[in-house]
């Protein structure tokens, strides 16, 4: 019963009572009440006293309910719907809830098995437990890649929420000179379509429950730091050499970069790299670099004209990547070796190397499976495709099978 439908009920049990005692006198102090309006007088008291402690206890219930339904902090959205929805230009510089510091507090939090004291995390968990990071948290993470990964460095990045088809123009149109009445030659433009899907990458951290109690360790910290170690090394090795299978599909396989060049013999020469160079368009050399690996820098700044002079310097200004017949030069460790028929350097423009963040990377801690050795285990997954888009925009250099 509704606390304002007791409160009804006990006015009517009081006005009653009192309709009882009317003309009830008290006469010399002394009551005038029967034995038997005496007793009924008692009833009608014991239940108003009952519908009073009732209305109390309704009372107190209520105000429980309303702490309770108190936010325990200020929302920075009122739905989820609008957590992607796009920003205008007046929006800009506004808090993602996923930047707060109440979202940081109880990731960490979480991460460390501390109860959770708001219910920010449940805003965004995946189907299988795992969380949405905070927004430094992600960010922290992406800087990382960049510094183990040079890929990302040079080619284009796309965040993309689904499979994203791509329209290729495979040949152009083609004016011609046309004499007057001379029936006019057509055009066949033909298209490709290409696509940028999401592989998924994962990786599992183990930490001591130990090292989790310390309070001085930087937990949030240590597992950024691990995981763009392991997704750097994992991500660029298959921008290199990827399958496209389980993988993205690598620059250096026969689904990358067209080969521009082909070695006469197992060795590369000077005139090799520059026939490279001139083999890729020149609107794509604007903007074009060098990648190989550093035994083959090594090799090819061993390269002398026929007065024992190197033919290449590097830079030697700090911070600036070397140079090699003009062009940035940089490295990956994972780019094949020179060997018979391998594809050892690449030259192009690496926009044309399109690298695909499906969003949300996400941390689940796992509590129980490695319990029996004290530890907690993190998994780490991320979705991401790399291809190469316009192949004509990257060149390879292959060594030939001669000697």
């Amino acid at each position: 019963m509704k606390i304002f439908e007791l409160i009804e009920k006990r006015n009517k049990a009081i006005e009653s009572a009192r309709a009882f005692l009317k003309g009830r006198e008290v006469v010399n102090n002394t009551e005038t009440l029967s034995d038997e309006d005496a007793a009924t007088f008692d009833r009608m008291e014991k239940e108003i006293n009952l519908l009073s402690a009732a209305i109390d206890r309704e009372g107190r219930l209520a105000n429980i309910e309303n702490s309770v339904l108190q936010p325990t902090s200020t929302p920075i959205i009122t739905s989820l719907s609008q957590q992607y929805q796009p920003q205008s230009a007046e929006s800009v510089g506004e808090t993602h809830h996923r930047a707060t510091n109440e979202y940081k507090t109880d990731f960490g939090n979480s991460l460390r098995g501390t109860p959770l004291v708001y219910n920010v995390l449940s805003t965004s968990p995946d189907a299988n437990g795992g969380y949405l990071v905070p927004l430094e948290f992600e960010k922290q993470i992406v800087a990382a890649l960049e510094e183990y990964n040079i890929i990302r460095t040079i080619a284009k990045i796309i965040t993309t929420s689904a499979e994203r088809k791509i329209p290729i123009a495979v040949s152009h149109s083609s004016a011609q000179w046309t004499d007057e009445n001379e029936e006019i030659a057509e055009s066949d433009l033909k298209f490709a379509q290409k696509e940028v899907d999401a592989f998924k990458l994962t990786d599992l951290i183990k930490v001591s429950i130990e090292l989790l109690q310390d309070s001085m360790f930087d937990l949030e910290k240590y597992i950024a730091a691990e995981l763009a170690r392991s997704f750097g090394v994992a991500e660029e090795e298959a921008f290199c050499i990827g399958t496209g299978v389980k993988q993205p599909a690598g620059i250096f396989t026969e689904n990358g970069g067209e080969v521009g060049v082909t070695t006469a013999g197992a060795t590369i020469s000077a005139d090799n790299l520059i026939d490279l160079v001139y083999s890729l368009k020149s609107p794509y050399r604007r903007n074009a670099v060098f990648l190989m690996k550093d035994t083959t820098v090594a090799a090819i700044r061993k390269l002398k004209d026929s007065n024992s002079q190197y033919l290449w310097q590097p830079s030697l200004q700090a911070g600036e990547p070397d140079r090699l017949l003009g062009y940035p030069l940089y490295t990956s460790p994972f780019v094949p070796a020179i060997e018979a028929g391998s594809l050892p350097v690449a030259f192009g423009d690496f926009s044309n190397f399109w690298i695909a963040d499906r969003m949300g990377r996400t941390v689940q801690r796992l509590n129980e499976l490695y319990a029996r050795k004290s530890q907690v285990g993190f998994l780490g997954v991320q979705r991401v495709d790399g291809k190469v888009i316009l192949r004509e925009g990257i060149k390879l250099l292959q060594v030939g099978s001669g000697k």
